[in-house]
């Protein structure tokens, strides 16, 4: 008997087995709610996605029948959670704090205004990755959004997932997701100066950050017409930021990077 033989069959099997095509990864579960979406967004970058961020932006307003005007900000983001605005060079005393449920606006580095509100942006395009689902379910609901029915659209030519309305349904407060990257891009409802017109914010030209991506640009649409648009340099992610930007009364004297 042959003792070579069932040595190279054992060889052949090896390296058949190792020339063979590795199985495809399994596909995920398809989404079927709003939960569902918000979860698989999660996941998707989970331990990955950035935890500070800071940008210069260019503010662009265009209020109809006005003349049209531009601000250079600076913000700050520690997530989830905390955003900080300055409305020009911190020195000048004017912006906003955003700090989990409450918003602080700034004048002459003083709290002029405090109220029981947040950012819904920051919720959706950013908080979503940095704290558990069943928390961003939560406060999303206590934000006024519907997380059912969702469904299939195209927005720019790319496959999204829209939560809180039907098709056809452009008044109801809804938010969009884009269904390859998982990360939102729209979010519609009705304007709160005049419930009759529906605002429309639009997250555009992303671009990889961190471990996640940035919309570099955002625009506010209001029946047909943009009046306000933002355009994001200097992206940073990830550097040390101090928590005291987001005490209100540190305001003037907060340590900058």
């Amino acid at each position: 008997m042959n003792l070579r033989l069932p040595l190279i069959a054992g060889a052949l099997l090896t390296l058949a087995a190792a020339c063979a095509p590795a199985a495809p990864p399994s596909a995920p579960a398809p989404v079927t709610s709003g939960e569902g979406l918000l979860r698989a967004m999660h996941d998707r970058y989970d331990g990955r996605w950035y935890r500070t961020l800071s940008f210069t932006q260019k503010t662009t307003f265009s209020p109809p029948g006005q003349a049209q005007r531009v601000e250079m900000w600076k913000e700050y983001a520690m997530l989830p959670g905390r955003l900080r605005i300055e409305r020009g060079a911190a020195a000048d005393g004017r912006g906003v704090i955003y700090s989990g449920d409450s918003t602080f606006v700034i004048q002459g580095g003083r709290v002029v205004r405090r109220d029981a509100s947040r950012n819904a942006l920051l919720i959706l395009g950013f908080d979503v990755y940095a704290q558990p689902p069943e928390r961003t379910a939560a406060v999303l609901r206590e934000e006024g959004f519907a997380l059912e029915p969702v469904r299939m659209d195209t927005w720019e030519g790319r496959p999204v997932y829209v939560v809180g309305a039907p098709a056809g349904d452009l008044r109801r407060k809804q938010f969009w997701v884009d269904a390859e990257r998982l990360v939102f891009v729209r979010m519609l409802e009705p304007a709160a100066s005049d419930t009759s017109h529906t605002e429309d914010v639009r997250f555009t030209r992303y671009q990889p950050a961190g471990g996640g991506w940035i919309a570099a640009e955002v625009e506010i649409v209001v029946n047909g017409t943009r009046v306000f648009h933002e355009e994001y340099s200097d992206i940073r992610t990830d550097e040390p930021l101090d928590a005291a930007l987001w005490i209100p009364e540190r305001w003037s004297n907060a340590p900058h990077p």
